[in-house]
């Protein structure tokens, strides 16, 4: 049997690890906005001929002095195709760069043909609001996720139950977050659907594991120590997380690949960091909830059960 208590401070030491890479890739790369909150221009280019997406990125982005991204659109009931450019900034692009991001695609894309289609302003006000609507949405659901294990485990101590379980669910939310970062996917509203999917993921875990504490609370007569117990319940519980949690990750990852293939952004900016949050909330639940549980209930120095 694997001693996870034992051996938390190695478990704590790499989130630690994880949150420092995560902290300084904010020092040293910034945080990389979509345009829907950080306002911009957004400017549409017909087109016949082959581009690549990520050469047209990085020519307009050497062109203009400003990063962007590009996708490609398809008109329906014809063959038409549309570069289409987000150029995220609070004002509009002059002329000038207007001309140097033309000429960009035409430099890089000899053999293609391009025809200036319209540009469009977006205002980052609507930004603000679904980001605001979508942090009220993960606040509510986190408070819900505690109000829900304290009631439901009460006879191991609710409260502390529902409290580890919130750390251990914002442990994979910060580690999904510093994904975007460090990917260089821009924050947009793909965050908050990879964070509420995350919350459910790892909470379920969590609970699998709570419930085999309690039930082997009941049937050692509440006589084994706190660690012991623990230590058992998720070894017992191990291979039912990581299996589950496997399955997922195969189904992201299939999600992820199409989207590669088939060059689909938005696909890939929610698969990546869906796909390390699985891991991350697998991890937290198995290696970090259960510890920080025990180290709550023995902080002063109890190792069973008596004086709840």
């Amino acid at each position: 049997m694997f001693k996870f208590y034992k051996n938390r401070k190695k478990f704590f030491a790499i989130s630690c690890l994880l949150l420092l890479i995560g902290v300084l890739a904010i020092i040293f790369n910034g945080i990389k906005l979509d345009i829907t909150f950080k306002g911009g221009s957004i400017l549409k280019y017909s087109f016949t001929g082959q581009i690549d997406l990520a050469k047209a990125e990085s020519a307009i982005s050497k062109a203009i002095g400003i990063d962007v991204t590009c996708q490609e659109t398809h008109a329906l009931g014809s063959d038409e195709r549309n570069l289409v450019i987000n150029v995220a900034g609070d004002e509009a692009l002059t002329p000038d760069q207007q001309i140097a991001l033309q000429q960009a695609l035409e430099t890089t894309f000899p053999d293609t043909t391009f025809k200036y289609g319209n540009a469009l302003m977006v205002n980052p006000f609507i930004g603000r609001e679904l980001f605001t609507k979508g942090l009220w949405a993960i606040l509510i659901t986190s408070v819900l996720i505690v109000a829900y294990v304290w009631f439901s485990f009460r006879s191991m101590s609710g409260p502390s139950a529902g409290v580890m379980a919130l750390v251990a669910l914002f442990h994979d939310v910060v580690v999904a977050f510093f994904v975007f970062v460090i990917c260089r996917i821009p924050i947009n509203e793909s965050l908050v659907a990879v964070v509420l999917s995350i919350l459910g993921f790892s909470i379920n875990d969590t609970i699998v594991i709570y419930d085999r504490i309690r039930e082997n609370e009941r049937l050692t007569a509440k006589k084994m120590p706190l660690a012991d117990l623990v230590d058992l319940s998720i070894n017992q519980s191990l291979s039912r997380s990581i299996n589950t949690s496997l399955c997922t990750f195969g189904a992201v990852t299939v999600a992820y690949i199409f989207s590669v293939i088939y060059d689909i952004p938005s696909i890939q900016h929610f698969a990546l960091p869906m796909m390390i949050g699985l891991i991350s909330g697998a991890y937290s639940s198995i290696a970090l909830a259960g510890p920080l549980w025990v180290m709550w209930k023995t902080r002063k120095g109890r190792s069973g059960y008596e004086g709840r």
